[in-house]
């Protein structure tokens, strides 16, 4: 099966979170997989996690399978400690997962990013 992943961002996370719920019991209703979310507050939020490094990273995980962290620093042509740290920060975003054995993987085929900004009301 082939997962998915749309990123919002939003200040309104009880209604990302209630859309998340709704195509959840969609699926269950279905049996049909309506692919995943993660949601940030703002875009700053997200720039601040999600780094050009990490969509790197990212990007190289994407169809590799299963990678341990210092073959993957090895292709990113970074430091190992510091590709572990970005790792982990994507692994507890929920971006790539970590195997039994510690390799890391990237379980998505399509990560889509939805973005809406709007213009900041000033208060007087």
């Amino acid at each position: 099966m082939k997962r998915t992943l749309t990123i919002t961002t939003g200040q309104n996370w009880q209604a990302a979170l209630r859309a998340a719920g709704g195509r959840a019991k969609v699926a269950v209703e279905t049996g049909k997989y309506q692919g995943e979310s993660l949601n940030f507050e703002s875009p700053a939020a997200f720039f601040g996690q999600l780094t050009e490094r990490r969509w790197h990273m990212i990007r190289v995980m994407m169809g590799s399978g299963t990678v341990g962290v210092r073959e993957l620093a090895r292709r990113l042509d970074r430091g190992v400690k510091r590709v572990h740290e970005d790792a982990q920060v994507l692994v507890a975003l929920g971006l790539l997962e970590k195997t039994e054995s510690g390799a890391l993987l990237c379980p998505f085929d399509d990560i889509h990013v939805n973005m809406h900004l709007t213009p900041q009301l000033e208060v007087a």
